[in-house]
């Protein structure tokens, strides 16, 4: 069947087309309000591992911080790599093509097990790495103990984001939030079970928070996994079939689009690393402050971070379909509502900061006073660039819809790291602006990204982004 037939048949069933704007607002808003509240129930998963960590004492949560801090950037990485599954699946629906959704899914597995074999050797090397940098033996032994555990995790991890990514092409979120509420109470469960061996189990400690880890993570693949089989909607796709059969070309594809959004999200997080050890350079104090003021803007960060999840599969699925019309409107959509929560949470941060950070470090103690006042005025500046930091995620994940990665890519390691950090140290440290210079550096380089990327999804048409649909 040729294109233009296929156009043809789609044309009349295509909702998209017709839909008005407020249409678009309830088919957004639906789709992407589960995977809100899965974004912030995936971040108490590891919420809950800190706390529990905590309860062990000091040198296990410093362990444990060391391990994460080498674990997430690489983990994050392989998700975002996989995460090319979506607006390919996306892009699939809206051609109707069955067999290519089923091919995609199935190579998706095949990426995260490739990912899973590159990075396992890296993250071995933690106690290697860490005596390089000069940390201590000791954390860096009880934190090699976790990471040798933890790297079970990964094949699950990724085979969830495969998952979700299908699931979400078909606007099944609320199944995707149901099973992580209770990966969380699973990785609840089994930290208090194996960390501190109560009800008759040996006490593991670090081993046994990455145990529950990776229990935590194969409950949510096998729970994700029997629902896509046994639901009627999903049975027909037989994602399992034949799944030793490679696919080459659907395998380079996933590789192609999905290395430059892990890429991509490095290179955020690697931002705000860097933004973090300059801090500690300043005093506990500032660090302490700055902890508090990023996780208060990180909660905010996973409204529009949603809604860009939802923005690739509403541009991917109007992509599939040849219809420009339908790009627009799910693009833009999940811009305003992204751009518009950020600006109340700006406002609250800005308004209330003195009353949030008090709700993590007690204003009754003498000793956490100079750590209030500065986190009060880095969660101010924050509030300052909550608008552009909504506008670069959803605008990214908008052209992740059109498969458009590469050069967002090198528009944000270009605005992170040669923008924002330099920005960052010459505030911060050359003109002694200190903790309010590093977060203006950010501010700086979230702002520079969310220019470019914006102004790139707006001309997308003349930037021959749409070729294949004008063609």
């Amino acid at each position: 069947m040729s294109d233009n037939v296929a156009a043809a048949r789609a044309a009349p069933q295509n909702p998209m087309a017709k839909s008005g704007w407020g249409t678009e607002l309830r088919a957004t808003f639906a789709l992407a309000w589960p995977l809100v509240i899965a974004q912030v129930a995936q971040n108490a998963l590891q919420a809950t591992d800190v706390l529990m960590m905590g309860w062990l004492g000091p040198e296990a949560l410093a362990a444990g911080t060391l391990a994460s801090s080498f674990l997430m950037p690489l983990f994050l990485f392989g998700v975002g790599a996989v995460s090319a599954v979506a607006p390919l699946t996306a892009q699939a629906r809206g051609r109707r093509d069955i067999k290519a959704i089923r091919r995609v899914v199935r190579q998706g597995f095949w990426a995260a097990i490739a990912l899973a074999l590159l990075l396992t050797p890296i993250l071995l090397q933690i106690r290697t790495v860490y005596g390089w940098l000069g940390q201590d033996p000791v954390l860096a032994e009880r934190a090699e103990e976790y990471i040798q555990i933890a790297v079970l995790m990964l094949v699950p991890a990724m085979g969830v984001i495969v998952l979700r990514s299908f699931l979400s092409t078909f606007d099944s979120t609320r199944i995707i939030l149901v099973i992580t509420l209770g990966g969380v109470i699973v990785n609840a469960i089994t930290n208090y079970l194996l960390m501190f061996g109560n009800f008759g189990l040996p006490r593991l400690e670090l081993r046994g928070a990455a145990i529950a880890t990776v229990l935590t993570n194969l409950f949510m693949l096998g729970a994700m996994l029997t629902y896509v089989l046994r639901h009627r909607r999903f049975k027909r796709f037989n994602i399992l079939i034949r799944f030793w059969k490679p696919d080459w070309p659907r395998f380079r594809e996933i590789f192609r689009i999905g290395t430059p959004i892990g890429l991509t999200v490095l290179a955020e997080v690697g931002l705000f690393a860097a933004a973090a050890i300059l801090m500690g350079r300043l005093g506990t104090d500032e660090l302490a402050a700055h902890a508090v003021a990023l996780q208060c803007a990180s909660l905010a960060f996973m409204v529009p971070l949603g809604l860009g999840i939802a923005a690739t599969v509403r541009v991917g699925v109007a992509y599939g379909r040849k219809d420009t019309e339908g790009i627009r409107k799910a693009g833009w959509m999940s811009f305003l509502l992204g751009t518009g929560f950020m600006a109340i949470s700006a406002l609250a941060f800005i308004l209330f900061g003195p009353v949030i950070v008090a709700l993590f470090l007690d204003p009754a103690l003498p000793q956490n006073q100079n750590a209030l006042m500065f986190a009060a005025t880095y969660l101010a500046i924050a509030g300052l660039f909550q608008i552009v930091d909504g506008a670069q995620v959803v605008a990214a994940h908008a052209l992740r819809g059109l498969s458009d990665t590469k050069v967002p890519m090198l528009m944000a390691i270009f605005g992170y790291w040669l923008v924002g950090l330099p920005v960052a140290w010459l505030l911060g440290y050359v003109l002694d602006m200190r903790g309010v210079g590093i977060w203006l550096g950010l501010a700086a380089g979230l702002a520079f990204v969310a220019v470019l990327l914006v102004g790139r999804f707006a001309l997308r048409e003349r930037l021959g982004l749409m070729r294949s649909i004008n063609a």
